[in-house]
């Protein structure tokens, strides 16, 4: 019985401490398999030079997170990733797309669309590959006034995070017999992937002044990280909220986790007019201008 006992009461060590390597072994897998989330987590330009050139990353992983029913037209990615390539040296740009169910808002603050972020975002930047989010909405941007004209087709907020409000990019289209709105989803595309490749100012430093200049809320006229040259994909005649691009790519990641803020509000009364005028012309894409171009080249671009 003695020898029973001392065998039973060998075996319950042996299990208890079989079981804590095993506890012990999944904490460290866990610890392994953390994602560090920290590189996609910092602000609106910072991220430029990696965008353009191929010394640290040489692939993009862009996930394009939709709400059921608003997927950007196939002709705008197509177009999108072109401009990508025409731009940058990566050669290899992956689109991995994720359908999510609305989050029934009548209207999404920028906070709002962070948080959502937060929830849904899958891919993050690893080894070689730099990871772009873009979250196509079936919500308007708060305070947008589209019997105004003045409307946010799209924002970016982070280093590597963007919105576009697929909502408003077809209302608007709804608006002009002879826009698309694959047309108006490029050029917010390629608008407000110009931000995340500095411009204007805004990461990558201007070759030449040609920064446009906006009143701020005490009516003073200050940068506002878009170009001044006629008819530049940067300019478009933006309208500005109540923080410039400045002041964005100074926040801190702890500014950025209290409150995200954008600098400008694209006007699509405007953004209409400018298509419609290149429509006439036998195209609808607006270019950046060559001041612009000339910025991307200097930070490791390709043009």
């Amino acid at each position: 019985m003695h020898n029973f006992k001392s065998l039973l009461l060998l075996g319950m060590m042996a299990f208890a401490i079989s079981c804590s390597k095993s506890s012990s072994d999944s904490d460290n897998e866990n610890s392994e398999t953390k994602i560090d989330k920290s590189a996609n987590l910092l602000a609106t330009g910072d991220s430029a030079k990696d965008l353009l050139s191929n010394e640290t990353y040489d692939k993009l992983l862009i996930e394009i997170a939709y709400v059921n029913g608003f997927k950007p037209t196939e002709s705008a990615m197509v177009q999108f990733t072109d401009y990508l390539k025409e731009l940058t040296f990566k050669e290899e740009i992956e689109l991995v797309y994720n359908e999510l169910s609305s989050p029934s808002e009548d209207e999404l603050t920028l906070e709002e669309i962070a948080d959502l972020e937060t929830k849904n975002r899958t891919v993050f930047n690893s080894g070689s590959t730099l990871a772009i989010y873009i979250y196509f909405s079936d919500a308007p941007a708060e305070g947008d006034d589209l019997d105004g004209g003045l409307v946010t087709l799209g924002a970016v907020y982070r280093n590597t995070s963007m919105v576009i409000h697929e909502v408003t990019i077809r209302e608007l289209a709804d608006l002009s017999s002879s826009v698309a709105v694959e047309d108006v989803e490029t050029t917010t595309l390629n608008h407000e992937f110009g931000h995340l490749f500095g411009l204007v100012d805004l990461g990558t430093e201007m070759v030449n002044d040609h920064q446009s200049e906006s009143e701020n809320e005490d009516g003073k006229l200050v940068p506002d990280n878009h170009c001044n040259q006629a008819g530049c994909l940067m300019r478009a005649e933006l309208q500005f909220g109540g923080s410039s691009g400045k002041s964005i790519r100074s926040n801190s990641l702890a500014q950025y986790e209290a409150g995200i803020t954008s600098g400008c509000t694209l006007s699509g009364a405007t953004v209409l007019k400018l298509l419609q005028k290149n429509t006439a012309k036998g195209g609808t894409t607006v270019r950046l201008d060559a001041e612009c171009l000339l910025d991307i080249r200097a930070n490791g671009g390709r043009n």
